[in-house]
C-alpha cells in the first residue's frame, strides 16, 4: 500500500504529446480535396485546418467549413501582421494557413491536416520540418483535364489556364517525401490512410517519392525524358 505524506500534492499533469500535422498538395483537379474529406471521414480524430482565401465562394461552399472567405485588404493585413503560417497567390487569388489555429492545435496534442499548394507546402517545410508531407499525383494529364472539367465549377478559360500551370505545380512533386498517385480512388484513399496511421514512420515506406518506377512514371507524366 503507497500512502500519501501529509501535506503533499498531487503531481502536475504531464502536457499532451504533441500532434501531427500532416500536409496534402497537388495540382488542381488532382482529387486531393475529394481525398481529404474521405481521410477525415475515417478518421474523424483528425482536425482541418480551414484556410483563409480571397476567392469568391463558391455556391456548395460554406464560410468557415470550406474555407475562410475574406477580402483582399484584410488577408494582406493577415500577411503583415505574421498571423498566416503559409501563404501563396494561386490563379489571381491568395490562400493562406492561421499561424495560432495550427500551433495551437498541435501543442494540444491534436493531429491536423493542411490542404495546400505546393508553394504553402514550402513554407510550411521551413516552419515545421516535422510535418508529414505528400503529394498527390494523377494518373494522366488527360485524366486531370477531365475531372477539372467534371466539376463544372470553371469557365473554359479557366481550365485551359489551369491545365496550362498544371506541369510546373506538378514538377514539384520531388519535394515531397511521400507521393501518392489518385487512379483509383479507394487504392489513393487507402494509401492516404496507411501514412496517417504510420504516422509518415517507416510503415508507410511504400509511399516515399523515392521508391523505384516513381521517377519514370513522373517524367512520362510531365512529357519528359526518363532519368
Amino acid at each position: 500500500m503507497i500512502s500519501r505524506l501529509p501535506g503533499s500534492a498531487d503531481p502536475p499533469p504531464s502536457a499532451p504529446a504533441r500532434g501531427k500535422l500532416y500536409v496534402v498538395a497537388a495540382a488542381s483537379g488532382t482529387g486531393k480535396t475529394s481525398l481529404v474529406r474521405a481521410l477525415m471521414a475515417a478518421r474523424p480524430q483528425l482536425q482541418f485546418s480551414v484556410s483563409y482565401t480571397t476567392r469568391p465562394r463558391r455556391p456548395t461552399e460554406v464560410d468557415g467549413r470550406d474555407y475562410h472567405f475574406v477580402d483582399p485588404a484584410t488577408f494582406d493585413a493577415m500577411v503583415a501582421r505574421g498571423e498566416l503560417l503559409e501563404w501563396a497567390r494561386v490563379f489571381d487569388h491568395c490562400y493562406g494557413t492561421g499561424k495560432p489555429v495550427v500551433e495551437q492545435a498541435l501543442a494540444r496534442g491534436e493531429s491536423l491536416i493542411l490542404e495546400i499548394d505546393w508553394q504553402g507546402a514550402q513554407q510550411v517545410r521551413a516552419a515545421l520540418p516535422e510535418a508529414v508531407e505528400v503529394f498527390i499525383l494523377p494518373p494522366s494529364l488527360p485524366v486531370l483535364e477531365e475531372r477539372l472539367r467534371g466539376r463544372g465549377t470553371d469557365s473554359e478559360a479557366v481550365i485551359a489556364r489551369r491545365l496550362a500551370e498544371s506541369v510546373t505545380e506538378l514538377s514539384h512533386w520531388r519535394e515531397f517525401a511521400f507521393v501518392i498517385v489518385n487512379d483509383v480512388f479507394a487504392e489513393a484513399l487507402a494509401a492516404l490512410l496507411q501514412l496517417v496511421d504510420a504516422a509518415g514512420g517507416t510503415a508507410a515506406n511504400a509511399l516515399r517519392g523515392t521508391r523505384p518506377g516513381l521517377a519514370g512514371f513522373a517524367n512520362a507524366l510531365l512529357g519528359r525524358p526518363a532519368g
